[in-house]
Parts: structure tokens; C-alpha cells; sequence
């Protein structure tokens, strides 16, 4: 930022016993960039040995949502301008972060309220004490850009109960609050309106049983899912070993919603959907956040130096958009045998970890 009297994109602040990370750039949604990441981090590294701050808090200025994902313009212009070393950097620093929450001291409290999607999974899914609210619209939809979930979407989505996870990591589907208590992408539900004195309860009235107690005074049991009537079919469907299986099991079922996510899948990167269907699998079966980072970070460096259709997503989605992508291949059933080989054995020039 050149404008020196600017706010700053995190707001950094304590309140009692609690250390609050705010994002703090709502006119994008609270969309990340390297400085927002490192901000974040730096803070976290202070309040690990203070005695003073017992819990931390993340979430997101304005009323739209804690973090609509990272900054994929930035990161188109990276690229294009052959500056991949910078966007290396970028999700080095992003998974670290990732991690550095999943395995955090102290417990961290984050307030999912509504659009939380892409990098703000990594922020919020991997806290301690996960909260979602009615408003709350959860998503790892990076394969409408023609990528594969990150910041361990796919660790998240490994865990997911029957083949959810392969449903919506290769959908990039939307889930509400109750839906995220449900898959393992929250732990709470907590209405919007009573999240100010959440925070005031957390600042001020932590006792030595922990947040968890307190959240739970303030918990309250949304309207039910939807997602299990759904469940056989989808569980039926991506099962099947191949993402040209799936769709041919979903157009074979021919229910309106079975046919409806096969015309989705069929408009959507060919590519993507290989690499995230093996993403997800591989991460179900990998004992750690960190693993599944690693197995993220190869396949999202392979597309930044490899393979046109994250560029080309972008383009199509977010600057041209004329919302007319030419994928490569341009179709399901012109992609090899082993689709997402390449990317899964991608070696980046400098290891995650």
C-alpha cells in the first residue's frame, strides 16, 4: 500500500485475554494477499509466549463475509508476467499460516460468518474452535477457475463423510452453516446477531476450562441440512474411479440433480477436476494437515509452471470476463488414463516445509 495513513489490511489488536485478528480489507471480501499472510503471522508469533493473550480470534471486517479466498487477479498477473518465484512465495507463506493455526499453542477461535471460501477455508478450518452462523456461505470452488483446492481444502475435504468431499471439492459447491457443522468444516453454529458478545464473553469472562465452554453458550442447533437426502446418489456417483465415470454415473441416474452437477462437471476444467479428484483421495488417505499441504503444494506449483488452464480460468472468470474458457483438454473424455499423475509427482523447485 503506498498511502501510509491507509488502515491496515489486518487489524492487530488484544482485548482482555484474547488476541483479535481482524481482516481488514472489505471491499474485496477481505481477500488475501503476501502482506495480510505475513501480518497474520508475525502476530501469532508474538502472542505465542504472551502470557497476557489465552485465546486468539480470526475474523473479518464488514458485512459480506470473513474471506472470499486469495487474491487470484494478483496471481494471474504473477504469472503471466513470468514471476512464479513470486507466487512460490505467496503459498509457501499462506500453508505455513495454515499450519501454523492447525498447530497453534493456544486456542484459536475463528468466526466463519458469512462468504468464507478458498484461502479463508485455510484461515478458518483448521482453527481450534470453528464457528459458522446463518449467514455463513462455505466453498473450496477453485476448480471453477480451472485449479484444485489448496490451504488444506483437501485435508478437509478427505475427512468429509462418503464421497461429499470428492462432490464438493470437484463441484466447488457451496455449503451453509448447518451443512459446515455437518462435513467437518465447523464446529458451531452461533447466530450473527449474538457474535459481538461472543467476543466480549471470550475477551472477558475466559476461565481456565477454555473457549470451548463459553462458545457453547452461545451455540445454538440450525435448521437441519439437506445434505443427507442427498447422500446416496452423490456417494453412488463419486465413488466411481474416474472423473469421466462419475459424471457417466450421474447422467445414467438421470435425476434432475444428477443431471444438473453432470452438466456442471462437463462445463469445468477438464484438468482440475482430475488433479482434485486425486487431490482428495490421496489426502483422505495422509496422516496430517501438513502431508496434505505438501501433496497441495506440488500440484498448485505444477499448474502455475506447467499447465495453461489456471491462467486461463482466471482470465475467463475474473478479467475478461467473457466467461468463454478454452481448456486444455477441452473435454472429460480427451483426458488420459491417469489424468492427475503429473501434478501429484510434480516436484517444485523448493520443498514446502
Amino acid at each position: 500500500m503506498t498511502d501510509s495513513t491507509a488502515a491496515p489490511r489486518v487489524l492487530v489488536r488484544t482485548e482482555g485475554a484474547l488476541g483479535r485478528l481482524t481482516l481488514n480489507r472489505p471491499e474485496a471480501i477481505n481477500a488475501l494477499d503476501l502482506g495480510m499472510i505475513e501480518l497474520l503471522t508475525q502476530a501469532l508469533e508474538a502472542w505465542r509466549d504472551d502470557t497476557d493473550v489465552q485465546i486468539v480470534l480470526i475474523d473479518g471486517e464488514g458485512e459480506r463475509g470473513m474471506c472470499a479466498g486469495g487474491d487470484v487477479r494478483g496471481l494471474h498477473a504473477q504469472i503471466v508476467a513470468g514471476r512464479a518465484d513470486e507466487t512460490a512465495e505467496f503459498f509457501r507463506a499462506e500453508y505455513a499460516l495454515n499450519a501454523m493455526i492447525a498447530e497453534y499453542s493456544k486456542p484459536v477461535v475463528s468466526l466463519a460468518d458469512g462468504i468464507t471460501m478458498g484461502g479463508g477455508i485455510g484461515l478458518s478450518g483448521h482453527a481450534a474452535i470453528r464457528i459458522v452462523t446463518e449467514r455463513s456461505k462455505l466453498a473450496m470452488p477453485e476448480t471453477r477457475i480451472g485449479f484444485t483446492p489448496d490451504v488444506g481444502g483437501t485435508w478437509l475435504l478427505g475427512q468429509a463423510p462418503g464421497r461429499f468431499g470428492e462432490y464438493f471439492g470437484l463441484t466447488g459447491g457451496t455449503m451453509n452453516g448447518a451443512d459446515a457443522v455437518l462435513l467437518g468444516f465447523a464446529d458451531h453454529f452461533v447466530p450473527s446477531d449474538r457474535l459481538d458478545a461472543l467476543r466480549e464473553a471470550l475477551a472477558y469472562r475466559a476461565d481456565p476450562t477454555g473457549p470451548a465452554e463459553i462458545v457453547l453458550l452461545f451455540d445454538e442447533t440450525p435448521d437441519p441440512s439437506e445434505l443427507p437426502a442427498s447422500r446416496a446418489w452423490i456417494d453412488e456417483a463419486f465413488s466411481a474411479d474416474s472423473v469421466a465415470e462419475i459424471v457417466a454415473r450421474l447422467q445414467e441416474q438421470g435425476t434432475a440433480d444428477a443431471t444438473a452437477t453432470a452438466e456442471l462437471l462437463e462445463s469445468l476444467a477438464p484438468t482440475g477436476l482430475a488433479v482434485t479428484l486425486d487431490a482428495v483421495r490421496e489426502a483422505r488417505a495422509l496422516p496430517n494437515l501438513r502431508a496434505a499441504l505438501e501433496g497441495e503444494y506440488r500440484r498448485v506449483m505444477w499448474f502455475v509452471t506447467r499447465h495453461p488452464d489456471l491462467v486461463e480460468g482466471i482470465r475467463a472468470q475474473l478479467v475478461d470476463k467473457d466467461r468463454n474458457p478454452k481448456w486444455n483438454p477441452a473435454s472429460i473424455a480427451d483426458l488420459a488414463p491417469d489424468a492427475g499423475a503429473e501434478a501429484r509427482d510434480f516436484v517444485p523447485d523448493r520443498p514446502l516445509f
